[in-house]
């Protein structure tokens, strides 16, 4: 389906990018990694799949080198016709204590950063008449948690941004639209696992059900693989006129 288009994926080194990346991929998208961390392993993962796949070390909080990571996947493939932002940092803790360096970096992280790189994708896209922004936000683009006061604000941004961008482009051949997944296994989330089962002094698979069971009433993750093939129905046929939505994948986490 999307043979011979290119994606681009930030945050892709592991985790939901990278679920994102392979799923794309399965329907012969070329991609464009972005992350830290093992970077060989990924590339070797999606590249497995019979795509071409680049790669580039931007810090998703700098907008200089974000547009460096643009040109280079323009140059190296022509354009960026489906751009995945999905980049994200987590910090918890109350607001009267929370660092304010952290606030800055998740704010840069998790929601300027889809800014720069939607306005960086979108001439190239108009030009094409064709195009996706698939932003991953959060079950925390929708609701609020305690003592997650810059993830949430972001993740809100996020949410809006998607509004607005679809807005805009309404009229064209270009989508725009979140993802809200709730909890998933991922090495972000598996560290509030170990947090918790440190401060209550149980057993990591205890912590699991303690954490699911709070929010989620599935009392199951949502894995990569199922938010990679949301990704790739929004670039399908059937996504063409789904546009501005805010997509919940939570387990039925806000149904209560």
């Amino acid at each position: 389906m999307l043979k011979g288009k290119t994606a681009l994926v930030t945050g892709s080194t592991s985790g939901i990018g990278l679920g994102i990346a392979k799923a794309l991929a399965r329907q012969g998208a070329n991609i464009v990694l972005n992350g830290f961390g093992d970077v060989a392993g990924p590339q070797a993962e999606v590249a497995s799949l019979g795509v071409r796949v680049g790669y580039h070390a931007a810090d998703m909080s700098k907008p200089d080198e974000i547009e460096s990571m643009m040109a280079h996947a323009a140059q190296q493939f022509g354009r960026v016709d489906v751009l995945v932002n999905n980049a994200g940092i987590q910090h918890v803790s109350r607001i009267e204590s929370f660092p304010v360096e952290r606030w800055d970096a998740i704010i840069a992280i998790n929601l300027s950063s889809a800014f720069h790189a939607t306005r960086l994708a979108l001439p190239a896209m108009l030009a094409a008449g064709w195009g996706r922004i698939i932003n991953v936000a959060s079950i925390h683009g929708l609701v609020g948690s305690a003592e997650k006061s810059a993830y949430v604000a972001a993740k809100h941004g996020v949410v809006g941004l998607t509004k607005v961008t679809a807005l805009e482009n309404a009229t064209t051949g270009i989508t725009c639209n979140a993802i809200c997944p709730g909890w998933v296994l991922t090495p972000l989330v598996q560290k509030q696992v170990d947090a918790k089962a440190a401060a209550l002094g149980v057993s990591n698979d205890e912590a699991v059900k303690l954490l699911l069971q709070e929010k989620e009433p599935s009392m199951q993750f949502t894995t990569p693989e199922e938010i990679g093939e949301l990704a790739v129905f929004f670039c399908s046929p059937a996504g063409n006129n789904v546009r501005g939505v805010a997509w919940n994948m939570d387990g039925g986490w806000t149904a209560q």
